[in-house]
């Protein structure tokens, strides 16, 4: 299924906005300070409302279209006050033009083959991060806990990490263990700083996204491949359908469109006045 990548590696973070409207849930607990248990809030987790009107706004920023409730953009894009926000993180693997900075800085993260060559997702020209062994799974996860920890500070309720699936692509080098054991490391470190987080497609996940710590779904093509219904029934409506093809969507709508929220946009996600794009909802 698609994946994407759209922005610079570098990213700014703004100041905190205030939580759009959705179901909260307390995550964590009071901390230790100076010898003492200090009383302290812990981070309230808000969840996305079932059937809110979405936009995918991973390729570009732009002004949401009326009516619109919640929508995802990149970590690098600043969330929109009043709405419910999703962070997109390239979590399991690099964006096209962090290429140099993987290398450089670690290398070994990056998933090799037999020859010692990146291991690539063509369609998208990303390399996949290696989600193999406890130890590399903790040093990725610092990494992008931190790109997390920004979408917080920016004011998003909630982040999709990207590529849950990369095994698929892997040449059997990563297995789904691998990847579930690595979203479970986000997910905490998500509600730690009280965000939501949502499965990014793959139904064969499902039945681990309890002990994973998934809270909502964003799946991609799902009208197109008969899954709507598995993510409906998993997370309780709180799905975000992305369709890319007018055939699709149309499925999506008929099937799911009463009770899940469905987008259809154009393949390469492009920002609003640029030629080709498309938004629709159901």
């Amino acid at each position: 299924m698609p994946q994407h990548a759209a922005t610079p590696f570098l990213r700014r973070r703004s100041t905190l906005a205030a939580l759009a409207g959705g179901v909260a849930v307390t995550a964590g607990a009071g901390v230790l300070l100076s010898g003492a248990f200090a009383a302290q809030p812990a981070p309230k987790v808000v969840l996305p409302q079932a059937n809110a009107t979405f936009d995918y706004q991973i390729g570009g920023a732009y002004t949401p279209p009326a009516g619109v409730k919640a929508l995802s953009r990149d970590r690098g894009a600043k969330p929109v006050r009043g709405l419910y926000n999703v962070c997109y993180v390239n979590a399991f693997q690099t964006q096209p033009d962090a290429m140099d900075w993987w290398q450089k800085k670690n290398p070994d993260l990056l998933l090799r083959d037999r020859s010692g060559k990146p291991v690539n997702d063509e369609a998208w020209g990303e390399a996949l991060l290696d989600t193999s062994t406890a130890a590399k799974r903790t040093r990725l996860a610092k990494i992008v806990g931190g790109w997390i920890d920004g979408c917080a500070t920016s004011g998003f309720q909630a982040v999709e990490p990207d590529n849950l699936d990369s095994y698929e692509r892997s040449g059997g080098r990563l297995t789904k263990a691998h990847n579930a054991a690595f979203a479970k490391l986000l997910a905490t470190r998500a509600h730690a700083a009280g965000l939501a987080i949502g499965q990014k497609n793959t139904t064969d996940l499902l039945g681990q996204r309890k002990s994973i710590g998934f809270d909502f779904a964003v799946a991609e093509e799902c009208g197109r491949y008969d899954e709507c219904a598995d993510y409906a029934t998993a997370y309780g409506n709180r799905v975000f359908v992305i369709e890319y093809t007018a055939r699709d969507f149309s499925k999506a709508c008929s099937a799911v469109g009463a009770k899940l929220s469905v987008v259809h946009r154009d393949l390469d996600v492009r920002p609003a006045g640029k030629k080709g794009y498309v938004f629709r909802t159901c």
